[in-house]
This record gives C-alpha cells, structure tokens and sequence, in this order.
C-alpha cells in the first residue's frame, strides 16, 4: 500500500492519497483544501480513486470534497454524527479564514465502527473515536500497520475538545482504544508530522494529557 501526504490549505492539515500499487486503485482522505493540486497529484500517480473519506466534519478537512468528486466520481464517506458539522463547514471555514466557504456534495455513504473501506487488494477499518468531534473516525490498516488518525491523535499532542459539541471523556476513551494498538503502529495524523503509537500512548491510563491541541 502506498501513502502520499499532502499538507494543504492555510492550517496545512494533511490529505492522503493511499492506493493499491498494483491496481492503482485507491481512495482519498481528508481534501481540505487545493482541491486542483490534490487532482493534479492524483493524476501524477495514476490513481484511480474509489472514495473519498472523511475522518470528520472540520472545514480544514473537507473544503475540497466537491472539486475532487466532480474531478473522480468517487463516493464521499464519514460517520453519520459529523453530518451537521460537515453540512455547515463552509460557514466555518468563513468565520475561522475569512475565505468563501465552499458548498459540501452529500455522503454516500455513513460509516461505523468496524466498517471495511476496500479498494484494490487493500482494506482499512473503521475505528470510532469521537470526543473531538462526535462523528470523528480513524482508518486502521492492519496488514500495514498503519493509524490515520484525522485530528484525534497527532505528534506530541492531541485533537482540542473545547468546542461545544466536543466530549473530552469521550475523547479519553478514544485514546484508551488506540493505545491497545500495537505499538509500533504508525500513526498519520490531521496534521504535521508522522508519530507512532508507542511513542503517543504507550498505555492507557496516562493517555489524555493536556497538550497543545489543534
């Protein structure tokens, strides 16, 4: 399995290009912005996309759902408890940017815990993990050995849980989840830098810290 990171937008959050090298079947998550430069890499690696995949509703994470699904057809997916926060990002990306919010395409399909998201040869698996959000959701490769973690769990800290519809007891036991993970899994988080489970949250008691968040 392939993984191309692109950090895109005013909060460089990332977008994955992942695919199957041998079909060059494969999937997006997170298009939260530039929504030509994703097409243009997509292109560059000869990426026939199947899906695009939310791990939540944040604008840094989805303003460029439209463009790169008039531009591929693929499906959009996430997890049905972020469709409010989806439905209004472009509201937010307004108020937080200053910047024209963008009009969001509908889910395709919700997804849930334990859902298998396949293209190629490859499967990932859905893992809930709200607390940041509601509906936020991690994709676990198993055979890889690979978290894309979307704002849940980054390099040295994790996803802010002040918003109104944040649940930091949730969120703790998010944490309490991916830590059960083996530890050397590699961790693709929401933003910056690669990391590792071990290296995050090696056990599950001291795993919610108060951290600098995004």
């Amino acid at each position: 399995m392939k993984i191309k990171q692109l950090p895109v937008g005013d909060l460089k959050a990332n977008c994955y290009l992942v695919w199957d090298e041998g079909t060059r079947e494969g999937m997006v998550i997170d298009p939260g912005d530039e929504g030509e430069f994703i097409s243009e890499e997509i292109m560059r690696e000869q990426i026939e996309i199947k899906a695009i995949f939310l791990t939540h509703g944040h604008f840094d994470h989805v303003q460029a759902v439209l463009e790169v699904k008039l531009n591929y057809q693929a499906q959009v997916l996430m997890n049905k408890n972020d469709e409010k926060i989806y439905i209004e990002s472009g509201k937010s990306r307004e108020y937080w940017t200053g910047q024209r919010g963008l009009p969001m395409p509908k889910v395709d399909r919700w997804v849930k815990n334990g859902d298998l998201i396949k293209f190629g040869g490859e499967a990932l698996k859905v893992i809930e993990a709200p607390g940041h959000t509601p509906g936020s959701v991690c994709l676990y490769s198993e055979k890889h050995g690979v978290l894309f973690s979307g704002d849940v769990l980054f390099k040295n800290g994790i996803g802010r849980v002040d918003f109104s519809y944040s649940d930091p007891e949730a969120m703790r036991k998010s944490l309490v989840g991916l830590s059960e993970l083996p530890k050397e899994t590699r961790v693709m988080p929401g933003h910056g830098e690669e990391t590792s489970i071990g290296d995050e949250i090696p056990d599950g008691v001291s795993v919610f810290r108060e951290k600098e968040s995004r």
